[in-house]
């Protein structure tokens, strides 16, 4: 009995140092398969005079076809104007307290706040508007381009 207790002790000893020295290696993904960019590896645009940045993550908002983005909405009261998109969007908001209006009247106080994990979509050709009031707001955007804005505020 002590040579196969002896036996399994070692066996199950090899599996486990076999099994532990795979884990300090990092597998590599085969790039035909999956492709990725870690958190410091998204390229962000400087903030515009609206307090907005943006990152691509895939395809071009300017032209036809998927895309998707982050957008963050930096603190400070910064709103777009009212405007309207050719296309559906949808938005998922990722950080902070995104604020949304509706209609060509210019107004912050009317906006609606949409706090992280709320999901919303901009239907083509409607009139909204939004920002960041107390804090920055972190968007994942995903539509069909081209993303051009129209500007549609009541003056």
């Amino acid at each position: 009995m002590k040579a196969a207790s002896r036996f399994w002790r070692a066996l199950v000893t090899a599996t486990a140092l076999a099994g532990t020295t795979g884990i300090g290696l990092a597998a590599e993904l085969n790039p035909a398969a999956v492709v990725y960019k870690l958190p410091d590896q998204v390229k962000w645009s400087a903030p515009d005079a609206r307090g907005v940045q943006n990152a691509v993550l895939v395809g071009d908002p300017g032209k036809p076809g998927f895309y998707a983005m982050y957008v963050k909405w930096l603190k400070g009261n910064h709103f777009s104007r009212p405007h309207f998109h050719p296309n559906d969007r949808y938005i998922t908001v990722l950080q902070g307290t995104w604020w949304v209006a509706t209609g060509p009247k210019f107004d912050p106080a009317i906006t609606v706040p949409m706090p992280a994990g709320s999901f919303v979509t901009h239907f083509g050709k409607q009139v909204h508007w939004d920002g960041a009031k107390d804090e920055d707001a972190m968007l994942l955007i995903v539509g069909e381009g081209p993303a051009t804005s129209t500007d549609a505020e009541e003056k």
